[in-house]
Protein backbone atom coordinates (compact mmCIF):
# COMPACT_ATOMS: atom_id res chain seq x y z
CA UNK A 1 0.00 0.00 0.00
CA UNK A 2 1.57 3.36 -0.77
CA UNK A 3 1.43 6.21 1.41
CA UNK A 4 -0.80 7.93 -0.29
CA UNK A 5 -3.48 4.80 -0.36
CA UNK A 6 -2.65 4.67 3.67
CA UNK A 7 -3.40 8.82 3.94
CA UNK A 8 -6.58 8.51 2.38
CA UNK A 9 -7.69 5.26 3.82
CA UNK A 10 -7.31 6.49 7.54
CA UNK A 11 -9.03 9.64 6.72
CA UNK A 12 -12.31 7.76 5.22
CA UNK A 13 -12.28 5.58 7.71
CA UNK A 14 -12.00 8.34 10.85
CA UNK A 15 -13.95 11.09 8.88
CA UNK A 16 -16.57 9.30 6.65
CA UNK A 17 -15.69 12.02 4.10
CA UNK A 18 -17.99 12.50 0.85
CA UNK A 19 -15.27 13.32 -0.64
CA UNK A 20 -11.24 12.44 0.02
CA UNK A 21 -8.51 12.93 -2.91
CA UNK A 22 -4.91 13.15 -2.09
CA UNK A 23 -2.36 13.75 -4.66
CA UNK A 24 1.27 12.84 -4.11
CA UNK A 25 2.82 15.67 -5.01
CA UNK A 26 6.32 14.93 -4.40
CA UNK A 27 7.85 15.35 -7.47
CA UNK A 28 7.29 19.05 -7.46
CA UNK A 29 9.70 19.09 -4.58
CA UNK A 30 13.03 17.62 -5.71
CA UNK A 31 15.65 19.30 -3.82
CA UNK A 32 13.52 18.77 -0.66
CA UNK A 33 13.39 16.50 2.49
CA UNK A 34 13.07 13.17 0.68
CA UNK A 35 14.86 13.78 -2.52
CA UNK A 36 16.72 12.34 -4.01
CA UNK A 37 18.29 9.93 -1.22
CA UNK A 38 16.35 7.57 0.87
CA UNK A 39 13.42 8.13 2.66
CA UNK A 40 12.79 6.62 6.45
CA UNK A 41 11.28 3.87 5.04
CA UNK A 42 14.19 2.99 2.34
CA UNK A 43 12.46 3.93 -0.41
CA UNK A 44 14.26 6.29 -2.90
CA UNK A 45 12.44 9.89 -2.22
CA UNK A 46 8.61 10.52 -2.86
CA UNK A 47 5.74 9.78 -0.96
CA UNK A 48 6.94 12.69 1.00
CA UNK A 49 4.70 15.74 0.05
CA UNK A 50 1.06 15.22 -0.29
CA UNK A 51 -2.24 17.83 -1.40
CA UNK A 52 -5.37 16.50 0.56
CA UNK A 53 -8.86 17.73 -0.31
CA UNK A 54 -11.46 16.15 2.25
CA UNK A 55 -15.31 17.40 2.67
CA UNK A 56 -16.56 15.76 5.61
CA UNK A 57 -19.89 16.35 8.22
CA UNK A 58 -17.25 15.87 11.06
CA UNK A 59 -15.83 19.89 9.81
CA UNK A 60 -19.22 21.54 10.01
CA UNK A 61 -18.83 24.20 12.70
CA UNK A 62 -15.43 24.26 13.06
CA UNK A 63 -13.09 26.67 12.14
CA UNK A 64 -10.09 26.10 9.49
CA UNK A 65 -7.86 25.72 12.15
CA UNK A 66 -9.84 23.32 14.08
CA UNK A 67 -10.46 21.21 10.76
CA UNK A 68 -6.55 21.04 10.07
CA UNK A 69 -5.56 19.84 13.70
CA UNK A 70 -7.96 17.21 13.23
CA UNK A 71 -6.69 15.76 10.20
CA UNK A 72 -3.12 16.11 11.75
CA UNK A 73 -4.41 14.37 15.19
CA UNK A 74 -5.60 11.66 12.56
CA UNK A 75 -2.46 11.47 10.38
CA UNK A 76 0.08 11.91 13.42
CA UNK A 77 2.11 8.77 12.95
CA UNK A 78 2.78 9.60 9.32
CA UNK A 79 3.91 13.13 9.69
CA UNK A 80 5.88 12.26 12.55
CA UNK A 81 7.49 9.79 10.46
CA UNK A 82 7.28 9.76 6.78
CA UNK A 83 5.16 13.33 5.36
CA UNK A 84 6.69 16.15 5.33
CA UNK A 85 4.69 18.44 3.65
CA UNK A 86 1.02 18.39 3.86
CA UNK A 87 -1.41 20.82 1.80
CA UNK A 88 -4.77 20.48 2.86
CA UNK A 89 -8.62 21.85 1.86
CA UNK A 90 -10.78 20.91 4.38
CA UNK A 91 -14.28 21.47 3.84
CA UNK A 92 -17.50 20.70 5.18
CA UNK A 93 -20.43 19.45 3.18
CA UNK A 94 -21.92 22.44 1.29
CA UNK A 95 -19.24 25.04 1.42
Amino acid sequence: MTRKDLIRDKLAAALQPTLVEVEDDSARHAGHMGHPGHGPDGKRGGETHFNVRIVAPAFAGKSRVERQRLVYFILDAELKNSVHALALECKAPGE
